[in-house]
């Protein structure tokens, strides 16, 4: 069997979908379905079992696993509680690497680039401890990933015990169906899609930046296909272990984004732009841009979707239909 963390959310379903696809009918996964309509992300998939976080531990207890792909995470950049997100982010993942570490399953997880915080570091996925402890998250829950994070590069430096395929997976900003109920978290095409079916403007932030245009506020924004096809790739390598990003390599504006989703629907594009709020001003990013010269190195060569077509895809294919689910 294969287990999925956070599997009836939005990456995590979308890899689910994969497996179903590659022929993976025994995949397990641990998540919470909550009353918010997560459950509708798995609703076309076939699952060995779906287990609570809280009773995974028991139920790790003598199994046998192909693989852990650990995506299960409380993901809100705005989350305050503490003690929640550690145990959560950090604590839960620890149990999890020393399970993998004691049975030599496979251990594929999900970091973030929010472990880079305001990039003054740049976005390279240097993966030495010195390198590591430069970096600054600007929120709890980039930290509780850079915790993480720091933990597992600590035993190698060491030469610890690790499981026998161990990978981080440093996500930017991800984007495509199964997004829908993570709220203010959804992208911005997701969240501003109703407003262009519906001709309504679409909101985007002015620049309180010098030399930056509104609406030119630029990140690296990946397709989940993408994102999914390079776990796929670790999945069936499984001599590839390490700390790497996952963005296209490509920083595009948020502006292009919604341009693109106008010509997706053949519609005249009607942006307004509006000042951003005074509490995000200090801490918002401009650009972000991963770097994803080891990913290649590593053997990747699955390549990265356009961000036109993509938005295409997305579109077509899933916002502007009535089952948005994949």
């Amino acid at each position: 069997m294969l287990l999925v963390t956070g599997g009836a959310g939005f990456i995590g379903s979308n890899v689910v979908a994969a497996l179903n696809d590659a022929g993976r009918s025994d995949v397990v996964v641990c998540d919470l379905l909550g009353h918010d309509g997560k459950w509708r992300n798995l609703a076309k998939r076939q699952l060995a079992d779906i287990v609570p976080p809280a009773q995974l531990s028991d139920w790790l207890k003598g199994r046998k696993l192909d693989a852990v792909i650990h995506l299960g995470a409380i993901s809100e950049t705005t989350a305050t509680d503490g003690d929640l997100v550690i145990e959560t982010n950090f604590r839960f993942s620890m149990r999890l690497l020393d399970w993998c570490t004691a049975n030599a399953v496979p251990f594929i997880y999900a970091s973030s680039a929010a472990t880079y915080g305001d990039g003054a570091q740049g976005f390279a996925d240097d993966a030495s401890p010195a390198a590591l402890r430069q970096l600054r998250p600007m929120n709890l829950y980039g930290w509780s990933k850079h915790l993480f994070d720091m933990a597992v590069i600590d035993r190698v430096a060491r030469g610890e015990k690790l499981p026998p395929q161990w990978v981080g997976l440093k996500f930017f900003n991800v984007f495509g169906p199964n997004e829908y109920h993570k709220g203010t978290m959804m992208s911005v095409l997701a969240r501003r899609f109703a407003d262009i079916r519906a001709g309504r403007p679409v909101q985007l932030f002015k620049s309180h930046r010098e030399g930056i245009a509104d609406g030119d506020q630029r990140r690296d924004f990946i397709y989940v296909d993408d994102v999914v096809r390079v776990t796929m790739w670790l999945l069936a390598t499984p001599t590839v272990s390490g700390l790497f990003n996952v963005g296209t390599g490509a920083a595009r504006s948020f502006k292009e984004m919604m341009l693109a989703a106008y010509g997706a629907l053949g519609a005249a594009p009607n942006i307004q732009y509006i000042d951003m709020p005074e509490q995000i001003r200090g801490s918002y990013q401009y650009f972000t841009e991963g770097k994803v010269d080891r990913l290649r190195m590593a053997g990747y060569n699955g390549g990265f979707t356009r961000l036109e077509d993509a938005v295409d895809l997305y579109v077509k294919g899933f916002l502007d239909r009535a089952d948005r689910f994949r």
